[in-house]
């Protein structure tokens, strides 16, 4: 709890959102954080977070910041306040026509890869431009486009994070020049247990952050 609680400190100081990522967590253990006034949420996998929200308060506004296969986007869009993880046009397109059966708008973030790892997805920056230049994702309905999501490489070389988070950084601020004008494009979710202080240092908005805080 007092891990929570400094990094609650530090992210509120810099006017972080503190994502508090609960997989593999007991309801016990999520509680215990919601209580200290923790309303936002990650899941990584979607049948985990599907028997967690009905046995957690309803006013917990849970992000999906896992890989989501379009077979899945149905379960979660009655519900979910933010989609961090949309890696593709497809994704992006399926959300919208799940979110249209519902009269809903879904929040999401485009999630790049910053990473050559091969666990690590994300949709390649020159991909999206060209998809952009065609206006493809700017006309999908139903979806609000909120910002930007990517997850840096796994090492102990400082250097190497820092350098994928000033990348990101780049990345949103030709977006935000270039193809989205809106100031609710804002979001630069980046930032994990192992790297968020560089994170913050880099430009993140949105940090997530579990086994730190759990532990």
């Amino acid at each position: 709890m007092n891990s929570y609680l400094k990094i609650l400190e530090k992210t509120q100081a810099t006017l972080v959102k503190l994502i508090v990522v609960s997989k593999f967590q007991t309801v016990e253990n999520i509680m215990k954080i919601y209580d200290q006034g923790q309303r936002d949420f990650g899941e990584n996998k979607i049948q985990e977070l599907l028997i967690k929200k009905d046995q957690l308060p309803k006013d917990i506004r849970w992000h999906v910041i896992g890989h989501l296969q379009k077979n899945k986007v149905q379960d979660i869009v009655p519900f979910v306040f933010l989609i961090q993880s949309v890696d593709s046009l497809p994704l992006a397109q399926q959300i919208s026509k799940e979110a249209y059966k519902l009269n809903k708008c879904i929040d999401i973030l485009i999630q790049i890869k910053l990473s050559q790892e091969e666990s690590k997805f994300g949709l390649d920056f020159s991909q999206l431009i060209r998809e952009l230049d065609t206006h493809l994702w700017q006309e999908i309905p139903n979806i609000r486009i909120k910002g930007i999501m990517g997850m840096g490489t796994l090492t102990q070389d400082q250097s190497i994070t820092r350098q994928e988070f000033k990348t990101l950084k780049q990345y949103f601020n030709q977006l935000k020049a270039t193809y989205f004008f809106d100031p609710e494009f804002k979001e630069i979710s980046m930032g994990m247990s192992g790297d968020f202080p560089i994170a913050i240092e880099e430009g993140s908005t949105m940090v997530r952050i579990g086994s730190l805080i759990f532990t």
